[in-house]
Formats: C-alpha cells, structure tokens, sequence
C-alpha cells in the first residue's frame, strides 16, 4: 500500500530566492545603466532584415538551465541589433515614449509586487494609489472636478490611447443604445476628423459600427488640419436627415501627424445639442498641459465626457500608462462589469469601493500607478514642466533652422515640440509629384544611416517629414547634428536630380 504521509522533497527550480535575486538583480541594473550610457553608439533605427533573429537563436528551448551571464551577452550580441532605440537623444520619429529613472524604479516595484488589482480586494493600494495620482494628475492639468473622484467620475489608468477610446465609445454605444433600443445599432454614427488617431476607427470596429458609419471628416490647411465646426454641423445634419443618430464625437488636442487642435469648445457645444458623447484624445499633448501657458488648449474640456493623456509620452513615466478620466464612471461600469460568482466579496458588494476591472475591457490589471506616483514625486511638478518646456525650446530651435534654409519649408504651425517641413523639390522635378518622391527618398536615406530617426506623414497630399523633441537625453548639440545630417544628404540627392536632368 502507498505510504499516504509526506510527499518526498523534490529539489531543483526555486522560482525566487532572494539572495540570489539581489545579486542577478544588481548585474541586469549595470546592464542597463551601460545600454544609456552607450545608448548613441548605437544606429538608432535597427539595421536588421526581417527574419534575422531565427538563424541567431536555437529551435527549441533549452532543456536545463543557462547562465545569467550567456542570456545577457545574447542579449548583447543578439537581440540590441535589432532593437529600435526609442530612449536614444537622436530619436525623433512618432511620438516620443519616455522612461526615466524613477519610472523604471516603479517599473521595477511594479513587477517585483506582481499584484493582479482587478478588484479592491485583491490589492486595495493598488486601487487606491491609481485613484489618488490620477485625481493628482487631474489637478495638474487643471480638470474640472466633475473628473476627478470627488465628483461622479474619476480616473482609470489603461494601457493605450486606444484602450481609452475603446471604453469611451463602448461607454457611449450602450447608453445610446439604451435610450433607443437594442436593435438600433446600425443607425449610431460616429464623428473624428481624417487626423484623429486610426485607434478610434478600430474602436468602431470592434464596437460594431457599421463601417459607413465611421466619418473621418475632412480637415485643410487653412483651420491648420482641425476639425471644423461647420463641417461636423454638415455632416451631423446630412446623417440626422438619413435617419441615423450621431452619438460619439473624437476630438483631438496634439493630432499624430501635426499636433493640430481641435477647437474643443465649439466641438463640445455641437455635442451637447446633439446629445452626443464628446471624448478628447490629448495623448501627446496633454502632458504639455502640465504647462500654465499651454493649459489652455484644452479649454472646452469641461463639455466633454471622457479625455485622455499618455504620461508613458512626454511625461517620463515607463510604458504603459495611459490616463483616462470620465465624467460618470457609471457608463463605463454599466457597460464592462461582470460579475461572476468567484470574484464576488463584501467589499464590492458595499458599493464603497472602486473596482477597476470594470472600467476596462480586460479583467487583469498591472499596478501601473506606481511608476506615475514616483515620477510625480521623485521629480515634482515644477521639474516636468521644466522638462517640457527645454523640449518645446528645442522643437523652436530646429523650426529656425529650418526657416533659414531656402531649400526647406514648413509645412503646418509647430504648437508644441513637432516640426513638420519637407525639402522643395527642384523647378524641373523629373518625378513630377510635388516632392513626394524626393522626400521619401531623403527620409530613408537619413534613417539608413543610424545617426537619426525620423518618421513622416501627408498633409494636403504632400509627403512631409515630422521631427518630434522629445526623448529624455534630447540635448541642443543633438538636435543641431541632426539638422546638418539632414543638409548634407539634401544636397546629394538634389545633385543627384540635376546630374539626372
């Protein structure tokens, strides 16, 4: 008969020991802190081909264990190659996503916690910290209080901009389909201009509007690619005398392509007449907010239902941490809770608590407010904002240098830290499309060399080149280099047209 008493000790993986993490620990923090100290002598945009990553590493998983020391110089050898290096002083592409060192410390506290905050009982500081920092965040930028937990809403921390928007038009789709009925999905209309982020036409898909249903409104240059009043008032009454309902409006302060504003103010009244669910998209921008000077491009938030800010852009807190804040956090728990039989408890039933796996569409949580805290604290508001404005003074350096080169315009206003210019094509452009082709061209032919990333977008058609400041180390000398880089290889390639001529 087997002997029912005591298992036999099975000796082997010990998943975590503190000695020996503490010791790992301190190799993997010299790790990092030699990757920024070196971080320029890498090429800034991976050099790599696709697929180049499968010849590198084994076909299956190791059966016993490795050392510490051959993972890193794998990683060393190994996987930096094909790393884009977004914290480099030489990246200006996209947007910017910070880190720093006291977003890493949270990160680090974060994971070393590994807490799984779904509900208020399952880590009430976890709940609670995110409540606080946000209701902080809120008073930074100066919300009105009806977003902050004081009053009817509140904030919630979500992994992207487009998670934000994602709840905020499920939020809005059930209360309209509330009022109206369940069967009359096909007729809600949503509004965004042809510059609102692509994440809100996912958002639509996801949420089931009808593709055609989705209006991307068109924008030009003489409102500076924001979305006009008088367009949404057209497109609004064009649908209404189609039998459709308008329900959820994107509005946009610091757009992707050219940080164009929306004027929030004339949106939001448009919105309230039409009784539709105003959400503002600050992802970039709102950080800059933090700015008295530049808080009041969001004037008009006070009409809006939700608005939303990514403290992991220019606010030095790690990837991920995007902000959002809602007004009536009862649309948000009406339209994403569950309650099944295992994660019920007093606590929730009480009615006392936040339970945040009801503001967002997955029910696992990470506890992301750590890192904000101690950016907030360990850095102070007086420091962001100095930090933001060094990075808006760079942006206006790199803008003068590109005035004062002829061959060179610019192509919208720069508000915040974004230039967007473009090379004039010469007088006989032999590709004959306006500079596109020659612009392309420069673009990749900067990219190619590893000096600097840029990225790009099309404004009126024409393909033009987006220079962001906004990486930590961002220094002028870096901004004046890549200015004299993007010359010299101007020069080659408008030789190169008129040798072609």
């Amino acid at each position: 008969m087997e002997n029912c008493g005591d298992l036999p000790e099975r000796r082997g993986l010990r998943p975590f020991d503190a000695e020996e993490f503490r010791e790992n620990a301190h190799r993997v923090v010299d790790f990092i802190a030699d990757y920024y100290r070196d971080i320029e002598k890498f090429p800034v945009r991976s050099q790599v081909q696709p697929g180049y990553l499968q010849s590198l590493l084994p076909d299956n998983a190791p059966e016993y264990p490795e050392t510490l020391e051959s993972v890193l110089n794998d990683i060393q050898n190994k996987i930096i190659r094909g790393i884009t290096h977004w914290q480099s002083p030489n990246f200006f592409a996209f947007y910017p996503s910070n880190s720093s060192t006291a977003g890493l410390l949270g990160e680090m506290l974060s994971g070393g916690f590994n807490v799984i905050g779904f509900s208020w009982i399952t880590s009430p500081a976890a709940t609670e910290l995110e409540a606080i920092v946000l209701d902080w965040l809120g008073k930074i930028i100066n919300l009105p209080e009806a977003f902050l937990l004081s009053g009817k809403g509140g904030g919630v921390i979500q992994g992207t901009a487009s998670e934000a928007i994602l709840v905020a038009l499920l939020a809005a789709r059930d209360k309209a389909l509330k009022a109206m009925g369940m069967g009359s999905l096909e007729r809600l209309v949503v509004y965004g201009s042809d510059q609102t982020h692509s994440s809100l036409e996912k958002a639509c898909m996801i949420a089931g509007i009808q593709k055609t249903n989705f209006k991307a409104l068109p924008t030009n240059s003489s409102m500076n690619y924001a979305l006009s009043p008088e367009v949404l008032k057209k497109a609004i009454s064009d649908d209404l005398s189609a039998g459709l309902r308008p329900f959820f409006l994107c509005a946009t302060v610091g757009t992707t392509s050219s940080t164009a504003v929306d004027p929030l103010m004339e949106l939001g009244k448009i919105s309230q007449d039409h009784g539709m669910w105003l959400h503002v998209d600050a992802a970039y921008a709102g950080s800059a907010c933090i700015c008295p000077e530049y808080r009041h491009y969001l004037d008009g938030v006070e009409l809006a239902d939700s608005f939303n800010m990514n403290a992991h852009k220019w606010l030095l807190t790690n990837f991920d941490c995007s902000a959002l804040w809602v007004k009536d956090s009862s649309a948000l728990v009406e339209a994403l809770s569950t309650n099944p039989e295992f994660l019920r408890n007093k606590a929730s039933e009480s009615n006392t608590v936040v339970d945040y796996k009801d503001w967002q569409v997955p029910l696992g949580r990470r506890f992301r407010s750590l890192k904000l805290w101690m950016v907030l604290r360990l850095y102070g508001v007086t420091n962001l904002r100095t930090y933001i404005r060094n990075h808006i003074d760079l942006a206006k350096h790199f803008e003068e240098l590109v005035r004062g080169d002829a061959k060179f315009e610019i192509m919208a206003p720069r508000i915040f830290a974004l230039v967007c210019f473009r090379l004039l094509p010469p007088p006989a452009d032999p590709d004959n499309d306006n500079g596109y082709t020659l612009n392309s061209r420069l673009l990749e032919a900067v990219n190619n060399s590893g000096h600097i990333y840029l990225s790009h977008t099309v404004l009126s058609n024409t393909f033009t080149l987006r220079f962001v400041v906004g990486a930590p180390l961002t220094e002028q000398r870096h901004v004046s280099a890549a200015w004299k880089i993007l010359q010299d290889h101007a020069v080659i390639l408008l030789k190169s047209y008129e040798i072609s001529k």
